[in-house]
């Protein structure tokens, strides 16, 4: 009853279920269209869109869990979208910038980072958590796809950022995209902010740091890529241990309450 009120401006089941959707299309679009601009050789658009892809991917998901429009088509749709927007397009960008150049081998790479995506993504559809470990919600097993699609192609917005560094990131290209491969169906917990509740506390601080990513966004685009790419890298270590630290806590409560139901 309380959510009704809350969204009286989407009443319609039929609008609830089609909005998400058509983000999630939209994603599609994007993705299908970097492919387009990466063989014209306007690499720069081609990131540009994989971004707007992946905010689009971040916001359908959030926006069906608001107004109720969840449904198995829409899960489905997202995942086939996140293949192509994320485990196709990023890679033949990639490809058409600089894995060419390693003929047979810079195929197979680009072979072996879209097989892993595909790997991953039907492995999240197919993850049921139980009950008890609700706390698992708060993970991603393995690098989200989105975040693959962007990582790997760090080397090439390294390259379009101009930054007047003294280090060749292109040469890391294939090894790079060998790395966030194997990162992408590895075990390693990630932090998820899907089931994240904010309070109103906080909401100010969180929409000014949002308007603070979307001006260096739309202004220093591939900067602000890059430092996203190296921070989240960073991220890895500290979400392994916040993982283990509330597997233990949840380890302890589940052992409290068998103790419990003994006496």
């Amino acid at each position: 009853m309380e959510q009704n009120k809350k969204f009286k401006l989407v009443t319609s089941k039929k609008t609830r279920y089609l909005l998400p959707n058509i983000l999630t299309l939209g994603g599609v679009c994007l993705g299908i269209s970097s492919i387009k601009f990466s063989i014209d050789g306007n690499f720069g658009l081609a990131v540009t869109l994989i971004l707007f892809a992946a905010i689009l991917d971040a916001l359908d998901g959030r926006i069906a869990r608001l107004i109720n429009g969840t449904s198995e088509f829409g899960k489905e749709l997202d995942s086939l979208t996140d293949f192509v927007s994320f485990g196709i397009a990023p890679v033949l960008i990639l490809y058409f910038w600089n894995l060419n150049t390693y003929g047979k081998l810079g195929w197979a790479i680009a072979l072996i980072y879209s097989v892993c995506c595909v790997l991953r993504l039907a492995r999240f559809n197919l993850t049921k958590i139980d009950a008890q470990q609700e706390w698992k919600y708060n993970f991603f097993e393995g690098i989200p796809s989105p975040v693959g699609g962007l990582l790997i192609l760090m080397p090439l917005i390294y390259d379009l950022a101009n930054l007047n560094f003294n280090f060749n990131l292109e040469a890391t290209t294939p090894f790079l995209t060998i790395l966030i491969a194997l990162l992408l169906v590895s075990k390693i917990p990630t932090l998820s902010f899907k089931k994240i509740s904010i309070s109103s506390k906080t909401t100010i601080f969180l929409l000014l740091s949002a308007g603070l990513i979307f001006i260096a966004l739309l202004f220093y685009t591939f900067e602000a890529l890059l430092i996203f790419g190296v921070v989240y890298m960073l991220s890895i270590p500290a979400s392994i241990f916040i993982y283990k630290s509330q597997q233990k806590k949840n380890i302890f409560k589940i052992s409290d309450e068998d103790h419990e139901d003994i006496l």
